[in-house]
């Protein structure tokens, strides 16, 4: 009797404790991005996604078709580091493509930048100026199983 006693006391403390809000919740905000600093930090992210997912030769990537100056950069660098990259969804039949997606968003003022695929995801905040973007932060780098 004394435990239940016990544990509707600490029930009722813990149920204190809930928020009142749906879901969660980012402060992060979309990101128009000068022509230098997108292929700034497109050419920087290119580089260390490279070094992480193996040879260009034999790694064809498939991104969403978009005409963002980002996209547009990602798409450019990938390709001068040797990939294959597919954005019309068109893939031969003995091609298995690695699906990559990213993200640009801002943050404190801040660039943040990731690029992911289902084995490794990879990010990176950046401050901008209009003349191009610097790296702000390590690497970070989520390897999946």
């Amino acid at each position: 009797m004394r435990k239940l006693l016990l544990f509707i006391i600490a029930a009722s403390f813990l149920a204190g404790c809930q928020t009142a809000e749906d879901g969660l919740t980012t402060n992060s905000t979309p990101v128009a991005l000068t022509g230098p600093a997108a292929s700034a930090i497109a050419g920087d992210m290119a580089s260390r996604l490279a070094e992480q997912i193996g040879p260009a030769g034999t790694t064809t990537l498939k991104m969403e078709q978009d005409s963002s100056d980002f996209a547009v950069a990602l798409e450019a660098a990938l390709k001068g580091w040797g990939y294959t990259v597919i954005t019309d969804g068109k893939v031969g039949k003995d091609v298995k493509p690695v699906e990559l997606a990213y993200s640009i968003d801002g943050a404190g003022g801040q660039v943040l930048a990731s690029l992911s695929t289902p084995s490794i995801a990879i990010g990176r905040a950046y401050s901008t100026s209009a003349a191009g973007a610097t790296p702000a932060s390590p690497l970070s780098i989520l390897q999946r199983n």
